[in-house]
């Protein structure tokens, strides 16, 4: 049976972002190659923790997880495991995490003892999509149109000379402690091992052109305003045999005429007539699946909240939606006829008219704590 992406990184199902990268980023050290030659289990874990980060670090890709498990990815779903994954897309990620190239920080920087070449990754793209609440409440697939940086057609590249295709230079330094060898990006290549040797026309330095294409962006329901989705590989290319950068996408919400979001419920202000109020009606409201009619009772007093279960959002995880509440406010006319304010003076001390809240009356904190119940 195949392990808990949470256990092999050691964390718990509710881990921040932040969370789960250091998990990652600290089993990745303990089972590198480098620090466990010849050993194939700590090769594994490796693997395991690289395919687990995979998963987890992805909004899209998480939510399916918590949902499905790992038959959320089987037959070709998404994710694909570290199966899919070759040691250079891993070692890539792996040196993503720590902000630089595989092989500068600390380690041999190679795999099974041998060397291996920096693969450089491109530069990320930054979007922003907007969304109606109905976008958010089922998910939506959106094409957008990007500029982004890819190899010009037939540019070709050879190994760099400085570095020898291995994308970076060793540097020595004298310090107080004595002499420090460290690793640096290569300054010809800059870290990709190649240089371009065939520039077509309209290539910049590094052989590549800007191109416009349309890229679509599968968007979960539940996303909240600011929340960041990435698409993977769809950003700037590199030069060379480097992979590319992603698309990053920045959610913003667009604000509803008449229903105000918070978390994964919804709230709606319904003014109703003191008429009504004394009487009872009932009444048609907007939600995000259509028109709703309410009965609104007899004696109903302003403020009083009602709750239309599962009418609100989901959340990311898919734990169900939240609720839709609807709140009363009994409008007070401002101008009133010679015979309308004949008729309040007249019941103006009548007992029916004066106030006399009993215990089953909510005040104005039992109603908002029960908004958050």
């Amino acid at each position: 049976m195949k392990q808990d992406y949470y256990d092999i990184l050691g964390i718990a199902k509710n881990a921040t972002a932040n969370e789960i990268k250091k998990a990652y980023r600290k089993k990745a050290v303990e089972n590198h190659p480098d620090k466990n030659p010849g050993d194939n289990e700590a090769e594994e874990r490796f693997k395991q923790a690289a395919e687990a980060y995979e998963i987890l670090s992805n909004a899209d890709k998480k939510a399916k997880y918590d949902q499905y498990g790992h038959a959320a990815f089987e037959n070709g779903g998404a994710g694909g495991g570290y199966g899919s994954m070759n040691m250079d897309d891993i070692f890539s990620q792996f040196g993503d995490i720590f902000g630089g190239h595989f092989g500068g920080g600390g380690f041999g920087g190679g795999f099974g003892g041998g060397s291996r070449q920096a693969r450089v990754k491109g530069s990320n793209l930054r979007i922003r999509v907007k969304l109606e609440l109905k976008d958010i409440l089922n998910g939506v697939s959106k094409k957008v149109k990007v500029k982004r940086q890819v190899k010009a057609e037939g540019v070709t590249y050879s190994t760099c000379s400085t570095c020898n295709g291995q994308g970076s230079v060793m540097r020595v330094t004298n310090t107080i402690l004595g002499r420090m060898q460290t690793a640096a990006a290569c300054p010809a290549c800059k870290g990709a091992g190649k240089v371009v040797n065939h520039r077509p026309k309209g290539a910049d330095i590094n052989g590549l052109i800007t191109r416009e294409e349309t890229v679509e962006i599968d968007i979960p329901a539940g996303v909240t305003d600011g929340v960041q989705l990435k698409v993977s590989g769809k950003g700037n290319e590199a030069p060379g045999d480097g992979i590319p950068g992603d698309i990053l996408v920045v959610i913003q919400e667009i604000q509803h005429e008449k229903l105000k979001r918070e978390g994964t419920n919804l709230h709606y202000d319904l003014y109703i007539s003191f008429a009504e109020a004394v009487l009872g009606s009932s009444q048609e409201i907007d939600t995000l699946t259509g028109k709703v009619r309410i009965k609104i009772e007899e004696g109903t007093q302003s403020g009083k909240i009602l709750r239309l279960r599962g009418k609100g959002l989901p959340s990311l995880d898919r734990y169900g939606n939240g609720d839709l509440l609807v709140h009363l406010n009994v409008w007070t006319p401002k101008k009133l006829t010679k015979d309308q304010k004949a008729f309040f003076e007249s019941v103006r001390d009548h007992e029916n008219f004066i106030p006399s809240p009993s215990v089953l009356e909510k005040s104005f904190f039992e109603k908002v704590k029960d908004m958050f119940s």
